[in-house]
């Protein structure tokens, strides 16, 4: 396999669609681990087959500790866990590596990769929060699923659209997958 770009980890927050979506427009060699509590996600918040989004990528289990990718060696660029669970978050920040998700979280933290985490929890308890902030002072981008209004989003797709357009701005793929703001100005 040649070098992977994106590890993708959906976990068991609500917002199992922005994995689905990220995965569907990725156009970069990928990986995927899905949580236990991201597979009852996906079956009741989405009419996706599990067995499909494993074929949008190579699929790895969360048990599987022994995947290649729990390795610094491994080379991959970038880890977006999306949605993240506050669960997932904080083991992270922790350093807790228990499951392939948190395993790859801490090789992207320690190798000095790319890791976006895109929580999906409301309200935020201040432990949540100090949680972020720890891990946006190691260098991770914190990405709250908060679908902007000022495009006027006509759909649920819409405002799944924005949130994934905004992991690409993050990963430095183009996209169009919403309008970007221009206040009236030239840009």
């Amino acid at each position: 396999m040649e070098r992977v770009k994106v590890v993708v980890a959906i976990t068991g927050a609500s917002g199992a669609l922005y994995g689905v979506r990220l995965l569907e427009v990725l156009p970069e060699e990928k990986i995927l681990i899905v949580s236990e509590g991201g597979k009852d996600l996906i079956k009741r918040e989405t009419n996706y087959p599990l067995e499909e989004l494993k074929s949008k990528a190579v699929y790895y289990e969360d048990y599987q500790l022994d995947a290649p990718l729990s390795s610094g060696s491994f080379l991959f660029d970038s880890m977006v866990i999306v949605p993240c669970s506050v669960s997932t978050l904080s083991k992270i920040a922790s350093g807790i590596a228990d499951t392939l998700v948190t395993r790859c979280a801490c090789v992207a933290l320690k190798e000095k990769r790319k890791l976006i985490l895109v929580p999906r929890e409301t309200p935020l308890s201040t432990v949540h929060l100090q949680n972020m902030a720890f891990l946006s002072m190691q260098g991770v981008v914190i990405l709250p699923a908060m679908p902007a209004f000022y495009y006027n989003p006509q759909s649920i797709d819409d405002m799944v659209s924005f949130i994934v357009g905004k992991i690409l701005d993050q990963l430095h793929i183009e996209h169009d997958l919403f309008q970007r703001w221009n206040s009236g100005g030239n840009i």
